[in-house]
């Protein structure tokens, strides 16, 4: 399984992504936004917005802190 997370530092959201993530010992690459401007151009892509936290579970695309979305595709693709 793959889990990437799209994050600001200043977002609080995308800390609780990457707290449940480690409560559940999920391993992800985590691509801020603030110092990866292609990484914007990606999320734009994928959602159609600029909004954070983004997770990307195999390719599974989750927008925002949405804990049973992030806990169902976990459990699918575990």
């Amino acid at each position: 399984m793959t889990t990437k997370i799209y994050t600001t530092p200043s977002c609080p959201y995308c800390h609780r992504v990457k707290d449940l993530l480690k409560l559940k010992n999920v391993k992800y690459t985590e691509v801020d936004l603030t110092t990866n401007p292609k990484a914007v151009k990606e999320i734009i892509e994928l959602t159609g917005q600029t909004g954070v936290p983004v997770i990307v579970i195999n390719k599974e695309v989750i927008l925002g802190f949405d804990k049973s979305a992030i806990e169902k595709a976990l459990k699918k693709n575990s």
